[in-house]
C-alpha cells in the first residue's frame, strides 16, 4: 500500500490547496509529489516519507487555508474491471475488502483503529454530485458488511472511513479523525438559509462562527455584547449578530434591507467602513467589505491592534492570481502590525464552504 494524502477542495482552487501541501509538507520534513489538476475538486499528494505523527504535528504547525477536508488512505483503486455487460456490477464486496485493507495496513496513530464512522463522498462538482445517488445507495449494505454505523458525524472517538468515488468504479479509501479530519464529510458545512436574513452572506458568517469558536461560541458571541459590522449593507451578517442577541453597529452608506433595518438592536450608521473607528472598544469586529485585500488586514490589524475590538471575523476577496500569495501577504500584515505592539493574538485563515472566490479570517488577541 503506497499511502496518499487526499484533499477535498472548492473546484478551482486545487493550485492553492497543492501550496497549502508543500508547505506542509517542509514541516514535516517530507518530499510531495501532487496530483492537482484544476477543476478536479481534490488534490492528491504522495508524500516520501509518509510520517503519520510527523504529517499530523505539521498540519496542527500549519493549518492549511484551501483546503476543506483531508484524509490519508490509497488510491486510485479498480473496483471492477470497466467492460462488463449484463448484471450491475458489486461495488459493496471490493469496497469492503479495501476498508479491511485500510484497517489493517494504513499507518496510522493509535492502531488499532477505532472505526467510528463511515464516509461515502465525491468532489464537489457536477460530475461529482451525479455520483451523490450512488454513494445513498451503497451507504447502508456497505455499512453493515464492515460492522459500521455509517453515522457520517460520529468522528471524535475513533476514525472516520473515507470512500471517495472519483467515478463510478474507481475510489481512493482512507481514514481520518480529529483534529486533522473535518467535523463534516468532504468539509461541507451545511446551513439553512433563514428566513429573516436578508442576504445569503450571512451563511459565511455562520460558518465562520461554528468553525472557529467550536465550543467557545456561546461564551464568545452573546446576548449582552456589543459588535460593529464595516461593510454591513444589506446585513446579513448584521442580522447573525442581533439574531445571537448582540447590540450591532452597522456602518455602510448603503441601506440595509429587510426586517434587520428595524431591529431594535442594531443602529445603523452611514460611515465609511474602512475609515470608521468606534468611540469606545467593543466585543466584536465583523467585515465583509469588497476591498483589497491587503487593505482590509491593514483595518483589522489596526482595530485589534488599537484596542477598537477584542476579536474579528473577516473576508478577503481574493485576486483571479496569485491568490496564495495574496492571502500570505495579507498573513503577514496582520502578524507584522501586532507583533510591533507586542500583542498575543491567536490568527486563522480559511476557504469556508459558503466562500467563492475569498477566504475568512479569525483574529483574537489572547492573554
Amino acid at each position: 500500500m503506497t499511502p496518499r494524502i487526499i484533499a477535498h477542495c472548492r473546484a478551482g482552487f486545487e493550485p492553492e490547496v497543492a501550496a497549502d501541501l508543500r508547505r506542509v509538507a517542509a514541516h514535516a520534513e517530507a518530499a510531495v509529489e501532487l496530483d492537482a489538476p484544476v477543476g478536479q475538486g481534490f488534490v492528491v499528494a504522495a508524500p516520501q516519507p509518509f510520517d503519520a505523527p510527523r504529517w499530523t504535528r505539521a498540519l496542527a504547525q500549519v493549518p492549511p487555508i484551501f483546503v476543506r477536508a483531508l484524509f490519508f488512505g490509497a488510491g486510485p483503486h479498480a473496483l471492477f474491471e470497466q467492460k462488463r455487460v449484463g448484471r450491475r456490477p458489486d461495488r459493496v464486496t471490493p469496497l469492503a475488502t479495501l476498508i479491511d485493507d485500510i484497517r489493517a495496513h494504513l499507518p496510522l496513530p493509535g492502531r488499532p483503529l477505532a472505526i467510528s464512522s463511515l464516509r461515502l463522498e465525491t468532489a464537489d462538482t457536477n460530475e461529482g454530485k451525479e455520483l451523490s445517488g450512488l454513494c445513498r445507495a451503497l451507504e447502508k449494505p456497505l455499512a453493515e458488511q464492515v460492522g459500521m454505523t455509517g453515522d457520517a458525524m460520529a468522528i471524535a472517538s475513533g476514525y472516520a472511513v473515507h470512500v471517495l468515488f472519483v467515478d463510478g468504479a474507481h475510489v481512493y479509501v482512507g481514514a481520518s479523525r480529529r483534529p486533522w479530519g473535518s467535523r463534516w464529510p468532504m468539509g461541507i458545512l451545511r446551513l439553512r438559509m433563514p428566513a429573516g436574513a436578508p442576504s445569503r452572506s450571512t451563511l459565511k458568517l455562520a460558518e465562520a462562527f461554528i468553525t472557529f469558536l467550536g465550543d467557545r461560541e456561546l461564551e464568545l458571541a452573546h446576548a449582552g455584547m456589543r459588535a460593529i459590522d464595516l461593510g454591513a449593507a444589506p446585513g446579513g451578517w448584521t442580522w447573525q449578530l442581533a439574531h445571537r442577541g448582540l447590540r450591532v453597529t452597522a456602518v455602510d452608506n448603503g441601506l440595509l434591507e429587510g426586517e434587520v433595518a428595524h431591529d431594535p438592536l442594531v443602529t445603523h450608521l452611514r460611515a465609511d467602513g474602512l475609515t470608521y473607528v468606534p468611540r469606545r472598544p467593543v466585543d466584536w469586529l465583523v467585515c465583509d467589505i469588497a476591498e483589497q485585500p491587503s487593505r482590509i488586514a491593514s483595518v483589522v490589524a489596526r482595530w485589534i491592534g488599537e484596542g477598537y475590538a477584542k476579536r474579528a471575523i473577516f473576508n478577503l476577496k481574493l485576486p483571479m492570481k496569485k491568490r496564495y500569495d495574496e492571502v500570505q501577504r495579507c498573513a503577514a500584515i496582520i502578524r507584522e502590525t501586532l507583533e510591533e505592539r507586542r500583542m498575543p493574538h491567536v490568527l486563522a485563515l480559511r476557504q469556508l464552504y459558503h466562500d467563492r472566490e475569498e477566504v475568512t479570517g479569525w483574529l483574537e488577541r489572547s492573554t
